[in-house]
């Protein structure tokens, strides 16, 4: 499983589990569960899948009775199952709470199968669940694919051995930026690639694009209360892309939508992890307090179907600086996009940083928690980019470490705030934000 190599490898250490529950694979439509799970009942004898969304596999759930449920559904697939191990897949599984709250039994009555339920989603379907199995089901988020992902999808093994390499190498520099730039307007989603791999086309790319977006358009509608939020939620989302930096939920996208309109919208829109809304903290030192009274950021799925809906993706072609490139906007957003894809056991949304006082304000892309710090995080344009914000955080933090993520060579140098903080700065090139926490630990390690 070239694209999901990291999630196959999650699933076979799964599998080998002496005390195995229900694996909930859980994830936004169209990256890749299915495809994975395929793939990965090559490790078994037997092989059951059930799609909810058909109703006869959907009534099998209206018992519950676990050995009969599993017994009809081999009948069902005319599958007999012998002495080997049985892989059960239970797709779409938010279209039945009911086989949600059965999952634990699996784990209770037949602990010898293996069963992997996966659903997009789910937050909608979680909230009909009575008696939902807490402590008895396991969790695997999958997200688009990352640029480790990518390089691997692409058969580029040279590549990842060099993005492997904690620091990496000069000489790696030039040929990971020029493929991080391809990938940068490609985006992770798992069909759009293998159409790319295969074609090498990223004009033809347009078509699965807005297939898709409209797929995510109309699955999020269906979960509208009435006519009136379907018309919220529809608006939101086709005029999202188009706002800039921070939101108000006020009167969003130029309309005359209440905040409470706007924000149920939005946050519909987040549990379906379409947009999710990114809040800051005004944190400098552990733990990161979300501060929710703020105004927050808006996160795409996917990288490239924003380039796609934003028709940006021929200009970006020839960007010879990403961060120059629609105001910075697209790489700040990609490299919060790869830091969600490389968390797969827990679900994890990135911070920005902001001081808001009456004479003077800051804002910081990014803060990452290392240890007992909070580490600021800017994506800047060139070597001598502006980092006022960030000197900001570094007067008021309690160590000396930071982060600038930028076009140029790996380095880390001896800095000082126009205060006269002395500070270390570690300066990262782009395609290294997948690698951001090893980095992390190796600078406060080193240094």
């Amino acid at each position: 499983m070239d694209i999901k190599r990291k999630a196959y490898i999650k699933l076979l250490e799964w599998k080998e589990k002496e005390q195995r529950k229900p694996l909930l694979l859980r994830g936004a439509r169209q990256v890749g569960k299915t495809t994975l799970i395929r793939a990965f009942a090559s490790e078994f004898t037997n092989y059951i899948e059930l799609n909810l969304e058909r109703e006869k596999e959907w009534n099998l759930f209206l018992h519950d009775d676990i050995n009969k449920i599993f017994n009809a559904a081999c009948l069902l697939k005319e599958i007999v199952p012998d002495q080997g191990p049985t892989l059960l897949f239970i797709d779409e599984i938010q279209e039945s709470p009911q086989a949600i709250k059965l999952l634990r039994y699996f784990f209770e009555d037949m602990p010898g199968l293996y069963v992997v339920a996966a659903g997009s989603l789910l937050e909608f379907a979680l909230k009909d669940v009575t008696g939902f199995p807490v402590g008895r089901i396991e969790y695997l988020y999958l997200h688009p694919v990352s640029f480790e992902e990518y390089l691997g999808a692409i058969g580029n093994s040279l590549a990842k051995d060099a993005l492997d390499s904690i620091p990496v190498q000069d000489y790696a520099h030039d040929i990971l930026l020029n493929l991080f730039h391809t990938y940068t307007i490609i985006g992770g989603m798992p069909e759009v690639l293998n159409n790319y791999i295969i074609d090498q086309n990223i004009a033809g790319l347009s078509v699965t694009y807005k297939r898709l977006w409209q797929a995510y358009k109309d699955d999020v509608e269906k979960y509208a209360r009435n006519e009136k939020d379907r018309k919220v939620i529809r608006h939101v989302v086709e005029t999202a892309p188009f706002e800039s930096d921070r939101i108000k939920f006020e009167r969003f996208g130029k309309s005359s939508y209440r905040s409470r309109e706007v924000g149920e919208a939005l946050r519909a829109l987040d549990h379906a992890k379409v947009i999710q809304l990114i809040y800051p903290t005004t944190s400098v030192s552990p733990p990161i307090i979300t501060d929710m009274k703020k105004r927050p950021r808006l996160q795409f799925l996917d990288t490239g179907m924003l380039n796609q809906i934003l028709l940006i993706q021929g200009e970006m072609l020839s960007a010879k600086d990403l961060n120059d490139f629609h105001r910075g906007k697209i790489i700040q957003h990609l490299v919060y996009q790869e830091l969600i894809s490389i968390s797969e056991d827990l679900p994890f949304k990135p911070h920005f940083w902001v001081r808001e006082e009456k004479d003077s304000n800051a804002e910081v892309d990014m803060v990452y928690q290392v240890g007992k710090y909070i580490v600021p995080i800017e994506v800047k344009s060139g070597k001598k980019g502006r980092l006022r914000s960030l000197h900001q955080f570094v007067e008021r933090s309690d160590h000396p470490y930071a982060v600038r993520l930028y076009e140029g060579t790996f380095s880390v140098e001896s800095a000082k705030t126009p205060g006269g903080e002395d500070y270390l700065l570690m300066n990262l090139p782009y395609y290294l934000a997948c690698r951001l926490p090893e980095y992390l630990n190796w600078f406060v390690q080193e240094h």
